[in-house]
């Protein structure tokens, strides 16, 4: 191991709370002194294009790579050592010659109801506004509720707050793990249900991405979560079958309890008008056979619901 080991990360403030959590967990699992870290593990902040275009929806700019495609290439060429992502902004397949080499411990994998003037999603009054950029969370609440008026939402979540604050929304969604993270949890009204809003496959994950050379270094298995891998395994195979993309309204989400693994995934229609879903256990699970179960399930999902890619042009904002 050579110093400095270079940590890429977006330039986002979620992103530097993010990968700062990771950049101390590797100092010490390299055994850098405290007072050493900031020199031996720096961080190196990449302004990526979907954190420079704030006014349009990823589906119309390409889609979540937006937010690892700078990233990924510093890493590729040597500017950096490692990088830290959220995991469900991480494409279904890896470029060439890098891999996820560790996944910490998961956040909590919910989605989260902020609103000022109402205490619960099921509050809202007819046709409320509901800000999100999200094609899955817009397909989710119609799913739920037709009536609603869904609205463009992009920006930082402290900018999210802000504007939910000022009332130019009746309601947002954003992840519970970003705003644990932030520590600004005391804006959320309510935890929504793992079953109405089944995340974005990896949500609550982060995903330390390394060179392919690296992936068996031995600091990497001191950062991995072996349940949260398994979980996000069996999601983002899932995801691959589905063809999981920010132009699909896909969801996924894994658990292990008492050694089982169950898996739920589900693809929407743009409008939520139409809901299919697939429910698998595994017991004993494995990296790849809980890939496998999720390329099933998610297979048999995109089998029923066909094809639900969204055209930008057709949405409103």
């Amino acid at each position: 191991m050579t110093f400095p080991f270079r940590i890429g990360t977006r330039r986002s403030k979620l992103a530097l709370a993010q990968s700062g959590m990771m950049q101390r967990a590797i100092a010490a699992a390299l055994g850098v002194p405290a007072n050493e870290v900031e020199t031996a593990v720096p961080l190196v902040e990449i302004v990526t294009t979907g954190d420079r275009i704030q006014d349009r929806r990823l589906l119309e700019l390409g889609g979540k790579a937006l937010f690892t495609k700078e990233i990924e290439e510093a890493l590729l060429d040597g500017r950096i050592d490692i990088a830290i992502h959220s995991m469900k902004d991480v494409p279904a397949v890896q470029p060439e010659g890098l891999c996820i080499a560790a996944i910490p411990e998961r956040e909590d994998a919910r989605d989260a109801f902020i609103s000022r003037d109402f205490a619960a999603f099921d509050d809202l009054p007819f046709g409320a506004r509901l800000g999100t950029a999200s094609l899955r969370r817009q397909a989710q609440a119609q799913a739920l509720r037709p009536d609603l008026m869904i609205e463009m939402l992009r920006g930082n979540i402290d900018t999210r707050l802000r504007r939910a604050a000022d009332g130019e929304f009746d309601a947002i969604l954003l992840a519970v793990s970003g705003m644990a993270r932030l520590g600004v949890t005391e804006h959320i009204r309510e935890k929504l249900s793992l079953d109405a809003f089944l995340p974005a496959p990896g949500q609550g994950a982060l995903a330390i991405q390394t060179r392919a050379a690296d992936i068996d270094a031995p600091w990497v298995a001191t950062l991995n979560h072996a349940d949260t891998a398994l979980a996000v395994a069996a999601e983002r195979g899932a995801m691959l079958a589905l063809e999981g993309s920010c132009r699909t309204a896909v969801g996924a989400y894994a658990a292990i309890d008492s050694g089982t693994l169950r898996l739920t995934t589900e693809m929407l229609s743009a409008d939520g008008s139409a809901r299919w879903r697939r429910v698998g256990d595994l017991s004993e699970a494995t990296t790849e056979t809980a890939r496998a179960l999720g390329q099933r399930l998610g297979a048999e999902v995109h089998l029923a619901a066909g094809d639900q890619e969204v055209d930008p042009a057709t949405l409103d904002g």
